[in-house]
């Protein structure tokens, strides 16, 4: 019988939501912690039953346990929250009467309209900036490394900051939006760098180091700051 594909179980740090996952590709069971759901993720190979991914999450239970309570609180986007933007915090104030949609003034991020819309209105408005200032960095970093990028694109990933595909499309994080502009800035030079080397070899870096003057710095925020990116929204 298949497991289900979320639940609440009691492990012996205390309650937890576990999320079941079937993988055709997965030779073992494996589980990690999803920051930005602040769940365990178990996934197992075609052939292999919850009870194997129970023994797993028992035996690891004070990992999990760790785990879940080192995650940044989650930030919901609310009348009041503090939300990151360009690495400095910005306190949403809800207008319910006016009009105009979101933007930014003096520390705030005004948000109009009912209060059913303000999640997705807020969404829409951090995925546009992030596009617009992913895409001007890209094309500044890709004219001074002579590439030509086919398209860019946001996105809401998990596990990957941004990505280069083989058909030269760069993605990004649109939560890059609320990092400080030097981790943006090292991000966007990392993709550019791989529309010419597609690997993580001694040429691509050196490039990486042509492009941005931040990798150090960012690479050690991201270590330590992104996951608090993951519990916003």
């Amino acid at each position: 019988m298949e497991p289900p594909s979320s639940e609440i179980l009691t492990l012996p740090g205390g309650p937890a939501r576990v999320e079941w996952r079937r993988s055709q590709r997965a030779r073992r069971v494996s589980l990690r912690i999803d920051p930005r759901g602040g769940t365990v993720v178990v996934t197992l190979p075609p052939r292999t039953g919850r009870t194997a991914g129970m023994a797993l999450l028992m035996d690891h239970a004070h990992w999990v346990a760790e785990r879940l309570a080192a995650l940044p609180g989650a930030i919901p986007f609310a009348d009041g929250s503090l939300v990151p933007l360009h690495g400095t915090d910005h306190r949403i104030r809800h207008m319910p009467q006016g009009r105009g949609g979101v933007w930014v003034e003096r520390g705030e991020i005004v948000v109009t309209g009912e209060a059913g819309f303000l999640p997705r209105r807020l969404s829409d408005f951090l995925r546009a900036e992030a596009r617009r200032r992913m895409t001007a960095l890209v094309v500044a970093k890709a004219g001074a490394a002579g590439v030509q990028p086919c398209r860019v694109a946001v996105k809401d990933t998990r596990s990957r900051w941004g990505s280069c595909a083989a058909n030269r499309n760069l993605a990004f994080s649109w939560r890059l939006v609320m990092a400080p502009r030097f981790v943006q800035d090292y991000v966007a030079a990392h993709e550019v760098a791989h529309l010419r080397h597609m690997n993580h070899g001694p040429r691509f870096w050196a490039l990486v180091e042509q492009l941005t003057p931040h990798s150090a710095a960012a690479v050690e925020w991201l270590r330590t700051q992104g996951p608090r990116l993951l519990r916003v929204g």
